[in-house]
């Protein structure tokens, strides 16, 4: 398994965030983690990055610890937040990334290329990234998490605030680049429908704990619904 949480609790003074929470997810997986604004997602997330501590609880990326440092360079996190450099262009960002991870040498200029690949910038990777669309902006974050090649990548919230199309762009870019390069996803989403169309396997997470998990026609078929978001107010009772 690319990555196995066993029982973790996250506690932020009194407040506890998430409640024994338990999954695996294997190599080349795209895994969902689901569920509504505040349900413990992000928080889980970051402890799988190494950017949290757990309260309690086993969490093994690769393997090792999460922020192990032999493991950090081979995974990459992509938060729901993150922005772009207003005044460098996609093209001098990306060459960043890849000299940060490679230095100067051929893999640098492979990841460059991958990165401008996926990015799909085309004659606008020259101009700043203040003149870029949103969605060109979540692209060239997504090409940041993928194109240093890495085992895990972990996205939190990929497509938020896009539009219809847009978000649409991105999750084929993820799906496309994580079968190409092997790479295992987990990527959090509280829209169900996306999920859908990109995940192998999910986890549905609801105040904190782990309300179902499994493949995702499996449990969908298991439990009789047409589509997670019935499967999730099934479970849940609508209660928010």
């Amino acid at each position: 398994m690319a990555v196995v949480v066993r029982d973790l609790v996250k506690d932020f003074g009194a407040f506890r965030a998430l409640h024994g929470v338990s999954f695996e997810v294997g190599e080349g997986e795209v895994f969902g983690l689901v569920g509504p604004n505040g349900a413990g997602k992000t928080t889980t997330l970051r402890i799988l990055a190494g950017l949290l501590p757990p309260t309690r609880g086993e969490v093994r990326v690769l393997g090792a610890q999460p922020g192990d440092p032999r493991v950090k360079r081979l995974v990459s996190y992509l938060p729901e937040d993150a922005g772009t450099y207003r005044n460098i262009t996609g093209y001098e960002f990306l060459e960043m990334v890849a000299r940060i991870y490679y230095g100067r040498g051929r893999e640098a200029e492979e990841a460059l290329e991958l990165g401008l690949k996926i990015a799909g910038l085309g004659d606008r990777a020259h101009e700043k990234m203040k003149a870029y669309s949103k969605g060109m902006r979540r692209r060239v974050q997504v090409a940041r998490a993928l194109m240093v090649r890495p085992k895990v990548a972990i996205l939190d919230e990929p497509t938020a605030g896009l539009d219809v199309l847009q978000a649409r762009e991105v999750r084929e870019l993820v799906r496309g680049y994580a079968r190409e390069l092997g790479t295992t996803v987990i990527l959090s989403s509280h829209n169900m429908g996306e999920v859908e169309a990109i995940c192998d396997a999910v986890a549905l997470i609801h105040r904190g704990r782990i309300v179902a998990r499994g493949p995702l026609r499996e449990l969908l078929s298991s439990h009789g619904a047409r589509g997670l978001e019935e499967l999730f107010l099934s479970l849940v009772g609508g209660v928010r």
